[in-house]
């Protein structure tokens, strides 16, 4: 067996040799002649896997380390007969841990806590789940948009878009990018929804750019409709706009979901998804695992005030690469290849924690002396 990986694929390489002949190409290294003989592709989302890259290859499977999969053209496959398969959830909690590390950043610039703020989650599926835990752990009020789960589950326990924009002190989006259907999410924070903002909340795009629409997303912040800015993902990346990136209180290149528990997570799906497929048995699989944090242990004596927030921060800040991404914007795509990549709040020990703090660090997943 062939196998084509990204060479950007967290702790992949080593493992999956013992079944297969592997070879690791960059992304503009992945051209119908380079990839034309493999069995599988094991790719993220700057690897295009489009018709002219598959056609006439004997290409069977794709796998992504990625929860998003709009870089595959998932209907050429299905014609093709090519299974293509993501990593859904892989790095759900990653992704709620930035949400919560950037709204602590603001809150503490603002000097506002966010306990007993009210937090609109838009899309409430794998992401929005471990966001919702974070926010309910940490003593905020969580509003669920979610339409395709109310309707296939009913409506309790969800609300509107528009009850959302009425009611929410914060928002923020977690759905797919889709364009098409009656659940398409393109550009679904549009000038409309932006009207509709009764508590001059602040804003987190952490899913796809294209969910909302930079014209009216700027246009609704020089208004003061929105407060503050919390951006992830953008439209065109790498491209991005240069004023969003301005009057945005945190930007950063696409890394939310980066952790390096989360990295790990995409990688063991994806030779789980050639084990299947293929029907081998990858010996290895267990080795792909993150190296431990450089500082494992969280000692709160450390820190003069705001001491829960600032052991938060110790595991991931954004306020790093949001410098970095501001100094140079343009590289952004650089920014992401070389990343950094935090571990999650289980790898940290926090200790001399007040009760309280202990039981509030324990909630969110940190372990504790």
């Amino acid at each position: 067996m062939k196998i084509v990986a990204d060479n950007t694929v967290p702790y992949l390489k080593g493992i999956a040799e013992s079944v297969a002949d592997v070879k690791y190409l960059n992304a503009s290294a992945f051209t119908p002649e380079n990839i034309h003989d493999a069995d599988a592709l094991i790719v993220r989302s700057i690897d295009k896997c489009t018709r002219h890259l598959l056609e006439g290859s004997r290409v069977r499977l794709i796998t992504s380390a990625t929860i998003g999969f709009d870089h595959i053209d998932t209907l050429y496959c299905d014609e093709a007969g090519i299974t293509w398969k993501n990593a859904p959830g892989c790095n759900a909690v990653s992704v709620a841990q930035y949400v919560l590390a950037s709204l602590v950043v603001v809150g503490m610039r603002r000097n506002e806590s966010l306990q007993g703020k009210t937090i609109g989650i838009v899309g409430v599926g794998h992401v929005g789940k471990e966001v919702e835990k974070l926010c309910v752990a940490y003593g905020m009020h969580v509003l669920r948009n979610d339409p395709p789960r109310a309707e296939a589950e009913g409506n309790e326990g969800f609300i509107s878009l528009d009850a959302i924009a009425e009611r929410a002190d914060i928002i923020t989006f977690h759905t797919p990018l889709t364009r098409a259907g009656r659940f398409a999410t393109f550009h679904l924070a549009n000038e409309d929804f932006f009207r509709k903002l009764k508590k001059n909340p602040w804003f987190i795009n952490a899913s796809r750019g294209a969910v909302h629409d930079t014209s009216a997303l700027l246009k609704a912040k020089k208004e003061g409709i929105i407060g503050e800015l919390i951006i992830d993902c953008w439209e065109n990346e790498p491209n991005i706009d240069r004023e969003l990136l301005d009057i945005a209180a945190i930007a950063t290149p696409h890394i939310a979901g980066f952790s390096a528990d989360g990295k790990a997570n995409g990688t063991r799906m994806c030779l789980e998804n050639i084990e299947t497929f293929f029907h081998v048995k990858i010996e290895k699989k267990g080795e792909v695992v993150p190296p431990a944090p450089a500082t494992p242990v969280i000692d709160l004596e450390h820190f003069p005030d705001y001491r829960v927030e600032r052991a938060i921060l110790a595991s991931f800040n954004p306020l790093i690469v949001d410098a970095a991404l501001r100094e140079t914007p343009g590289k952004f795509e650089e920014f992401r290849s070389n990343y950094h990549h935090p571990r999650e709040y289980a790898a940290y020990t926090a200790r001399n924690a007040t009760v309280a703090e202990g039981a509030l660090l324990k909630n969110l997943g940190f372990q504790l002396y």
